[in-house]
């Protein structure tokens, strides 16, 4: 009986904290909530109305995968976004579902020039024609949080683009994930056994990323960091990155260098645009990205071929810092005999590795694991000889793109599938990570099909123990 006493004592403590909270953030949020919650009912009818058409016409309903998808690009920005984390997070969600998602379209329509010009004027604090020589009314690229315009600036005459957040995606972000995260709160609450899946956890995190990347001075600092490790690393000579006009960025505006270059997926463009070996360009931006996940900050989570450029002087531009990640030393050890034991085809360190990495509650049969693991690469072999097919049959970048990104993915589900099957979770950030290292061994298929990335003297990733100090 005392024990049911103070569990019901500690139960009422929980919701008094979380009605609390709840309270908090309603405040917080104010009467953009009920804006909020009548565009999502709107979406929510629209999508509940599509099903019962199909079942009026004797059709099944789709997929609840499917229907959601739907819904999240109907929600707009947040949901999107949301889609997007749910694509590239296959150690936190269900297959299906990461499948769809991947689908999530972010076909915003542009925000009229007019528009982008007033917020870029009361953030500066100044007309638009006395920063900028000239500005492309039309976009280089619109999305749902942010568009972008080339420009150049008066005075110096140097091209730039202008990064400009769209009116009203904070409030609605705010609105959106605050709800979302007291969502989780109190399914945890009225369901203990949830509280043990970290389901509130996971949708704070998510709550903070997202909110990140509508603080252009988060993206920034990314850049700055990333842009400060170029610089003591000496390898200003073989890539750089934007330069942020600080004095012109804001919280929601960011001006910074236009990088002129073509994608690491294009051969052809690669040898025409530059004299630098396709093959150097290739080691150049493996040795600064190998570096950088130990030797910065946070490391460049989403290298796919329209972030990394090669320019015209044979330097790789690496843009958009908008998707970052951390990783432990301890880890990168782990991921470094990985890869030492992938070129070697050395299944069983690649298991041990894997194990290190990952959370376990039970002992794992590393044989069996091992096994395993000899079965999934051996798939990757066809994988890549699809791609290079795909590359180099005159389609288009984002063709390229596009299969590059669903093979990445496929095998990154088959991964995490496997580690499951042996009693392994992986954490996020080394599916970010693994998913940058699978880009990378797309672009070396690509571009030196040759050569041994790990066997290679001039790839320095044995190196980066030594650097950066981590024995």
């Amino acid at each position: 009986m005392p024990q049911d006493a103070a569990q019901l004592g500690k139960r009422l403590s929980e919701l008094q904290e979380l009605l609390r909270e709840a309270a908090q953030i309603a405040l917080a949020t104010g009467p953009r909530g009920i804006t909020r919650s009548a565009q999502a009912a709107q979406a929510l009818l629209s999508v509940a109305r599509e099903q019962a058409l199909l079942l009026q016409a004797g059709q099944a309903p789709e997929q609840p995968p499917v229907v959601l998808r739907k819904l999240f690009e109907r929600l707009g920005a947040t949901y999107i976004k949301l889609g997007q984390f749910i694509a590239s997070s296959p150690t936190l969600f269900p297959e299906e579902y990461v499948l769809e998602f991947q689908k999530c379209l972010d076909s915003a329509e542009p925000v009229p020039f007019e528009v982008i010009r007033r917020t870029v004027e009361s953030e500066l604090g100044m007309g638009l024609e006395d920063v900028f020589a000239s500005v492309d009314r039309e976009p280089l690229a619109t999305a749902s949080i942010a568009q972008v315009h080339a420009a150049v600036l008066r005075g110096s005459n140097k091209e730039v683009v202008i990064k400009v957040l769209k009116p009203g995606v904070e409030d609605v972000l705010t609105t959106d994930l605050n709800f979302l995260y007291l969502s989780s709160r109190f399914l945890e609450f009225i369901s203990p056994d949830l509280a043990r899946t970290s389901l509130s956890a996971i949708v704070g995190d998510i709550r903070s990323s997202m909110l990140e990347e509508v603080d252009f001075r988060k993206e920034a600092a990314h850049v700055a960091q990333f842009a400060d490790y170029l610089d003591r690393a000496g390898l200003r000579r073989v890539a750089t990155c934007p330069g942020i006009y600080r004095q012109f960025s804001t919280q929601r505006v960011m001006v910074m260098d236009r990088l002129r270059g073509v994608p690491l997926t294009d051969l052809d463009a690669v040898r025409s645009i530059t004299a630098v070996e396709p093959e150097l360009v290739l080691i150049n931006a493996l040795n600064t990205w190998f570096g950088s996940v130990v030797g910065c900050e946070t490391f460049h989570a989403d290298v796919h071929a329209g972030n990394l450029l090669v320019l015209p002087d044979g330097r790789v531009g690496f843009i958009d810092f908008g998707i970052v990640g951390r990783i432990s030393p301890v880890t990168w050890r782990a991921i470094e005999a990985l890869l030492l034991a992938t070129s070697s085809q050395d299944y069983e360190t690649m298991a041990r590795a894997l194990v290190t990495i990952g959370a376990t509650s039970q002992e794992v049969d590393i044989k069996a694991f091992a096994a395993d693991l000899e079965k999934l690469f051996s798939s990757l072999q066809a994988i890549d000889a699809e791609l290079i097919v795909q590359a180099g049959a005159g389609g288009t970048v984002s063709a390229s793109v596009a299969a590059d990104d669903a093979a990445v993915n496929r095998f990154l589900l088959d991964l995490v599938r496997v580690g499951e099957n042996n009693g392994i979770r992986f954490p996020r950030e080394f599916a970010l990570l693994i998913k940058q290292l699978l880009y990378f061994d797309r672009y070396n298929r690509i571009l030196a099909p040759q050569l041994r990335v790990f066997d290679d003297q001039r790839i320095n990733l044995r190196q980066v123990d030594l650097d950066f100090d981590l024995n």
